[in-house]
C-alpha cells in the first residue's frame, strides 16, 4: 500500500481503539463478526429473503457473495497480502476468539457483505435497502475488533459491491413477476359499478411495513355504496358472520388485506356460495397477485364489470375439527416458527425488520418428527401449495396454477443447518451447480396429491404450529396435541377444485 494509505489506517486504528466503549458494546461486534464467518448470516439472511418472497433475491445475493468471496479470499488476499493489525494494540474486550491468519488485504467479510447485500437490492431495491445497515455493520464490526485496516474494509466493500454490478450487467434482473397464475375457468359474476350490495371488509393493520396510497380511500372514492367494515386487528371473518346473519345479508363479500384476512374471508365466501372481491393490501399478496387481482385498481375494475375466475382452494383439518380454506400454502417446521418469531416483532418493527429479527430461528431450529403417508420422517419443512407450483423451489409460497385439483408438496428431510437455510434461497437448477460445494441438501422430496395426511410429533412436550396462508395455527394445534396426551396432532389437507369465485379481469382486459 502506498504510504499515505498506510498512515491513514494506523490513525484511523489508533483513533477507533482510543474511543472507550462498554462491555456489551464490545461483545455485539463480535458476535455481529463471528456471526458473519464463512457466510453463514448472509445464508440466514437469503432464507429469509426467499420465504419472504424474493427467491430470485436471494439467489443473486449468495451468487454475488460467492464470487465476491472467492475474488477477495482465493486471489485477492494472495496478490495484495498485507499485514494485519497488531494484536497488542487492540483492547482486550474486542478481541475475537479467534484470530484470523490470513493476509489483510481485502476484508473477505467486507466484500462478502456489499456484494451480498448490492445482489438483493438489484432484484428487490426495499429489501437491499433494508439490510444494506447490516452489511455495514459487519464491515464496522472488522475495524472495532481489530481484525482489519480502514483500506482493508473499503477495498473488500468496493470488491463485492462491483462483483454485485457487473453481474447485473451480465445477468439482467427480471422484472417483477405480476403475472396471475395460469388456469382457472373465466366465469360472468355480479356487477357493481358502484360497489352496491358489496360488503368490503378492510383490515387496516395489514401491510403497515409497506409505503402504499391508503386502498381504503380509493375504494370509497371508486366504490361509493359498498359498505366499508374497517378492522384494527380484529377477526375478519367473524365481521364477515356478523353480516350475512343480517335480515339483508350482502350478496357480494370483498376483503382488503393481506393473505391471512383474505383466506379467513374467502372461507365464508365459500360457505355462503358468494363471490369473493380480493383487493390487495398486505406486505406480500401472494394469492391477489396469482389471482390477477393485483393491483387493487384492477381488482375493482374487475368488480365493476362483473369479471371473475373460478379457483381451486384446500381444506385443512386438526383432527375431526372443522375444516379451515387455505389459498396459498399449508406448511410445519422452519417456516411456521419463523413466522410465530417475525410476528412478536411485527407491531413494533415492522414486517421487513421483523424477518430480519426473525432470523434467528433458521439458525437455532431443530428438525420436526413427522408421519406423513404412513411414514416417520425428521424435516426441516413439509410445505402443501394449493395448485401445481414452480419445481425449482423448496418453498413454494405463491400459486402457479388457479385449477389442476392438485396439492404440490416439498418435504425438506432433515440435513445439516446450513444446508437446510441455504435449501430455502435455491432451487434444483441453482443447486445443481451449489451442491458440489455442499450448501444444499440432497433430500428435498417432492409429490403431487389430492389429500393428504400428517401426523406432527411434539418436540420437547410442545407442539410444532401449523401455519396455513402466513398464519400460525398454533393454539389450535396444541389444542389437538392435548386431546391426544400431548403425543402429537393429526392435520388432513384436501384439495377442493373449483371451489371458489374471485373478482378479476378477463384475459381481454387484463392484457391491454
Amino acid at each position: 500500500m502506498p504510504r499515505w494509505v498506510r498512515r491513514g489506517d494506523a490513525a484511523a486504528a489508533r483513533a477507533g481503539h482510543r474511543r472507550r466503549t462498554g462491555p456489551g458494546v464490545d461483545r455485539f461486534w463480535r458476535w455481529l463478526s463471528g456471526f458473519a464467518d464463512d457466510g453463514v448470516l448472509w445464508s440466514t439472511i437469503a432464507g429469509v429473503v426467499a420465504v419472504t418472497g424474493k427467491p430470485r433475491a436471494a439467489v443473486r445475493g449468495i451468487a454475488s457473495l460467492l464470487v465476491a468471496s472467492l475474488l477477495a479470499n482465493v486471489i485477492g488476499k494472495q496478490l495484495f497480502g498485507g499485514q494485519r493489525p497488531l494484536l497488542a494494540d487492540v483492547p482486550v474486550g474486542r478481541r475475537l476468539a479467534k484470530q484470523p491468519h490470513t493476509p489483510s488485504f481485502p476484508s473477505g467479510h467486507s466484500a462478502s457483505a456489499a456484494a451480498f447485500v448490492t445482489g438483493v437490492g438489484i432484484e428487490s431495491p426495499k429489501t437491499g435497502a433494508a439490510i444494506a445497515p447490516l452489511a455495514l455493520g459487519v464491515a464496522y464490526s472488522r475495524l472495532h475488533t481489530g481484525a482489519h485496516w480502514l483500506s482493508d474494509v473499503i477495498g473488500g466493500l468496493a470488491l463485492g459491491t462491483g462483483v454485485a454490478l457487473l453481474g447485473g450487467r451480465l445477468v439482467p434482473p427480471r422484472p417483477r413477476d405480476e403475472t396471475a397464475a395460469r388456469g382457472g375457468a373465466d366465469r360472468r359474476l355480479p356487477a357493481s359499478p358502484d360497489g352496491e350490495g358489496a360488503f368490503i371488509v378492510v383490515n387496516r393493520s395489514s401491510g403497515t411495513s409497506v409505503v402504499r396510497p391508503d386502498p381504503a380511500r380509493m375504494l370509497a372514492e371508486r366504490l361509493p355504496r359498498a359498505e366499508l367494515h374497517l378492522l384494527e386487528g380484529g377477526d375478519p371473518g367473524e365481521a364477515v358472520r356478523v353480516a350475512l346473519a343480517r335480515a339483508d345479508p350482502p350478496p357480494i363479500l370483498g376483503v382488503c388485506g393481506g393473505d391471512g384476512s383474505v383466506a379467513a374471508v374467502a372461507h365464508e365466501a365459500r360457505l355462503a356460495g358468494l363471490p369473493l372481491l380480493v383487493v390487495p393490501s398486505g406486505t406480500f399478496n401472494h394469492f391477489a397477485k396469482a389471482a390477477g387481482a393485483s393491483p387493487a385498481s384492477a381488482a375493482v375494475d374487475a368488480l365493476q364489470r362483473g369479471e371473475g375466475v373460478r379457483v381451486d382452494v384446500a381444506e385443512l383439518s386438526f383432527d375431526d375439527d372443522d375444516p379451515i380454506t387455505v389459498l396459498n400454502t399449508a406448511s410445519v417446521g422452519v417456516y411456521p416458527e419463523f413466522v410465530t418469531e417475525r410476528e412478536r416483532h411485527e407491531r413494533r418493527w415492522g414486517k421487513w425488520l421483523a424477518g430480519l429479527m426473525a432470523a434467528r430461528v433458521l439458525r437455532d431450529s431443530e428438525p420436526v418428527t413427522i408421519v406423513i403417508g404412513g411414514r416417520r420422517a425428521n424435516v426441516w419443512t413439509l410445505f402443501v401449495g394449493v395448485g401445481a407450483n414452480d419445481p425449482d423451489i423448496a418453498a413454494p409460497l405463491g400459486r402457479r396454477r388457479l385449477d389442476g385439483g392438485v396439492l404440490d408438496v416439498r418435504v425438506l428431510h432433515a440435513d445439516t443447518r446450513a444446508r437446510a437455510v441455504a435449501s430455502l434461497a435455491f432451487g434444483r437448477r441453482t443447486s445443481g451447480i451449489l451442491r458440489g460445494l455442499g450448501m444444499v441438501p440432497r433430500r428435498i422430496e417432492s409429490f403431487t396429491t389430492t389429500s393428504l395426511e400428517v401426523i406432527v410429533k411434539p418436540r420437547e412436550d410442545q407442539p410444532p404450529g401449523f401455519a396455513h396462508d402466513g398464519e400460525v395455527a398454533t393454539a389450535t394445534a396444541a389444542a389437538a396435541a392435548a386431546a391426544h396426551g400431548n403425543r402429537g396432532y393429526r392435520t388432513a389437507i384436501t384439495i377442493e377444485p373449483g371451489a371458489l369465485d374471485v373478482y378479476r379481469p378477463a384475459v381481454a382486459h387484463a392484457t391491454r
